[in-house]
């Protein structure tokens, strides 16, 4: 493997000059988008990494963890480089590597191996082997591997659950393979890597406690405006959110591959410093009614609150339209939210709040122990078959809405379906798949906003909510 970063720039000394830099300089904003290792200590670690600057001959680039780990280099322990945002990359391209890196984040293939990763990305294992390879340095298979690890540290360091049950809960086949995989990561046996947890609060959480989790992400966030939209689409009996404005906490059940869910996020980030920040955190707590769903959940709470997107690249195309330059600076950092079960999403949409509302009541699925106002999970697209198209396209498979669609071929099967128009269409793509550039019909768009428009749109109608609630400070409907 090269020491240089796999996507294109092998060879290229002013590339590397660059993230030597960004490491130099300890720079978060690059924390996700590449990993570095050194070569003199066998450890590899995020850009910015508080440790003494390895010198500049000693340093290896590395597009994802995975690859670092396949080469040998063990995660350091002092800036947890596993425990990073996630490439941009991924929620912007359209191609095989981002379709695949997307549903391997969803966990499809530890559920379905490589040979159900390539079925439902249209390409023999092999092809898929090969152009991962390629372009990140690691395999679909190193690529699940290091996620399972990352899983792994999570239950380890955060509940009490006993290692055996950890590790199929991570994904892993047997213990040994857990063990070994540990080992090789973290330099730690799996009972070593608990001990090392850092202390926060009141100890590790039974499973009835649920799960806590810090969900990071990189540069500023405007949680406010984030959950704004999420209390203003609740949908009661699946979703709430509770508390006072700019501290509040968002809740919701969750339909996941194994079992149902319940998830709790906390609007402000710990750190207090506001909405903005150069990199953070949102606060959540999981509890799971079969922890093999935990990577699943983590991911599409990721994808819902816009976890890995990049702000500074997001804000510095847009800023460059006069017309949204002044919402850019007034919000750096605005988020374009997507869905926690795009499915969900995409149903919802076509009917309505009203609609969806009924559909609850009527098909909604109840939890074994409600919890307060949470009481259902959403009907499976198989329980509407019969009332809504929708759903019923969606349970053939004649409309795919997974982490790997392709998305414009989601549209055209969206636009197939009675009842589904371009703008209810355009809404599900940049919402159900996590798309950043749509350009919604009826709405003010530019291709100068290119790939950003979903983020421009959400900026206008971000702007637009700002004026009326300034306008009528009391409005009949709070």
């Amino acid at each position: 493997m090269s020491d240089q970063d796999t996507r294109g720039s092998r060879g290229d000394s002013t590339f590397s000059d660059t993230r030597y830099e960004a490491v130099r300089s300890r720079d978060a904003r690059f924390d996700g988008e590449f990993f570095f290792a050194v070569a003199t200590t066998g450890i590899y670690c995020r850009p910015s990494c508080p440790a003494v600057t390895p010198k500049r001959q000693n340093v290896r680039y590395y597009a994802t963890a995975a690859a670092a780990q396949s080469n040998g280099y063990r995660a350091c322990r002092r800036c947890r480089p596993d425990a990073v945002p996630g490439s941009a990359d991924w929620n912007v391209r359209a191609d095989v590597v981002g379709r695949a890196m997307r549903m391997i984040g969803d966990g499809v293939v530890d559920r379905e191996g490589v040979g159900g990763l390539a079925v439902r990305l249209g390409y023999s294992a092999r092809q898929v082997q090969r152009q991962l390879t390629a372009e990140l340095g690691a395999g679909p298979v190193a690529l699940a591997r290091a996620q399972r690890a990352h899983t792994a540290r999570v239950l380890l360091q955060t509940t009490g659950l006993p290692v055996t049950e950890i590790a199929f809960a991570a994904g892993f086949a047997s213990v040994r393979q857990f063990n070994d995989t540990i080992r090789a990561v973290y330099d730690l046996t799996p009972t070593a890597l608990r001990a090392a947890a850092p202390t926060r609060g009141g100890g590790r959480a039974t499973p009835a406690a649920g799960i806590p989790l810090r969900l990071a992400h990189r540069g500023p966030y405007q949680a406010t405006a984030v959950f704004d939209l999420l209390a203003e689409e609740a949908l009661p009996g699946v979703e709430d959110v509770i508390g006072e404005r700019g501290t509040r906490t968002y809740r919701r059940t969750l339909r996941l591959p194994y079992a149902s869910g319940i998830v709790a996020v906390e609007e402000r980030d710990p750190r207090r410093g506001g909405d903005t920040h150069r990199c953070g955190w949102l606060d959540a707590r999981l509890h799971l009614s079969d922890l093999r769903d935990l990577t699943t959940a983590v991911q599409r709470l990721r994808g819902l609150f816009d976890l890995d997107a990049d702000p500074y690249a997001v804000d510095e195309r847009l800023a460059a339209d006069p017309r949204l330059a002044p919402l850019v600076r007034a919000r750096p950092g605005l988020r374009s939210p997507g869905a926690a079960d795009p499915e969900e999403f995409a149903v919802r949409a076509a009917v309505g709040p009203a609609a969806a509302r009924r559909l609850v009541v009527e098909f909604g699925t109840p939890l074994p122990s409600p919890c307060s106002t949470l009481t259902h999970v959403f009907p499976a697209p198989e329980a509407l078959a019969g009332r809504v198209p929708l759903a019923a396209a969606l349970a053939e498979g004649a409309v795919r809405l997974d982490a790997g669609a392709d998305r414009d071929d989601a549209e055209r099967q969206l636009l197939a379906v009675p009842g589904v128009g371009p703008a209810v269409a355009a809404l599900i793509r940049m919402r159900a798949l996590g798309d950043p550039d749509v350009a919604v019909p009826g709405e003010v768009s530019s291709d100068g906003w290119r790939p950003w428009r979903s983020y421009a749109l959400r900026h206008l109608r971000r702007a637009a909510e700002e004026g009326a609630r300034i306008a009528d400070p009391h409005p009949l409907s709070a």
